[in-house]
């Protein structure tokens, strides 16, 4: 009995001393650090490109010129008209067919796609995109579609992504306040796959006067007219290790161009093919 109880005392003095010694650790939460990829349009610019958009760099305080939310497309127009006039100056793009692309590919600032990207032209990812990205039901489901920490970005993006793709090089050619002719070559250019897309550009024009921007702009001193670009025609023969985009990088020209300039359906190419080449000339 004693044996027993003895053996009792002992094991709640074990049983304490452990009690004892445990400690609670309490783990903190890490902190939630918010960062962005997003890649700046605007170091972007074609080395070749139209030299007065290196005279227009992307505002400082970009603010000034956005509000949320988009109450309905007159709200839009006053919201990024000042935008696209921006745009105009730097690029050449008529303001009135940047703000009519904006209002029908954006659902004048309301689309489900505009709202969660920023996107408001609705450009894809395409190949070399290297900025952020979502996913979205368009002509086929679930497509890649560029996204922006900011509108801005985007109509930064779509100036050079018209002018810097030489499929669209013809509409340069057009007096800056053409939108007529600029609307009909945007879809000869295969920029949407509706065929009534010129037509209602055009009536988007003409219903909000966004003609008015463009003739403010050139009233301001632009030239209606930019001389024709003068190209060098050349080929490339594909060595071992050459890549498209390595060859892109070569001769400042996208992907995307090279692939349309030479028929080609994907991104696979031979030893000893033939590439052709089109390089704006530069003065």
């Amino acid at each position: 009995m004693i044996r027993r109880v003895g053996y009792v005392m002992v094991l709640v003095v074990l049983l304490t001393g452990c009690k004892s010694k445990k400690r609670t650790v309490t783990r903190q939460p890490k902190p939630v650090v918010e960062t962005t990829t997003h890649r700046n349009p605007n170091r972007d610019l074609p080395k070749d490109g139209p030299k007065e958009s290196e005279l227009y760099p992307l505002p400082v305080n970009p603010g000034r010129f956005v509000k949320f939310p988009i109450a309905d497309t007159q709200e839009y127009i006053e919201t990024f008209a000042e935008m696209a006039q921006y745009e105009m100056r730097a690029f050449g793009i008529p303001a009135s067919i940047t703000l009519a692309q904006g209002i029908l590919e954006s659902g004048s600032g309301k689309g489900e796609l505009t709202r969660k990207t920023n996107n408001h032209f609705g450009i894809k990812c395409h190949t070399g995109w290297d900025g952020e990205f979502d996913f979205h039901d368009d002509d086929a489901k679930g497509e890649c579609f560029r996204k922006y920490n900011h509108p801005m970005y985007s109509f930064r993006d779509h100036s050079i992504f018209l002018s810097s793709r030489s499929r669209y090089a013809f509409l340069f050619n057009y007096r800056r306040d053409d939108y007529k002719k600029w609307a009909y070559g945007l879809r000869q250019a295969g920029y949407a796959t509706d065929r009534k897309y010129p037509q209602k550009l055009i009536a988007l024009i003409e219903r909000y006067n966004l003609d008015q921007y463009d003739e403010a702009i050139v009233r301001g001193g632009l030239d209606t007219v930019r001389a024709p670009k003068k190209y060098d025609v050349f080929t490339h023969v594909v060595e071992q290790g050459d890549t498209l985009y390595g060859i892109s990088r070569k001769y400042t020209i996208s992907v995307d161009e090279l692939k349309r300039l030479n028929n080609l359906s994907s991104n696979t190419i031979s030893i000893g093919q033939v590439l052709n080449i089109r390089k704006e000339k530069t003065k």
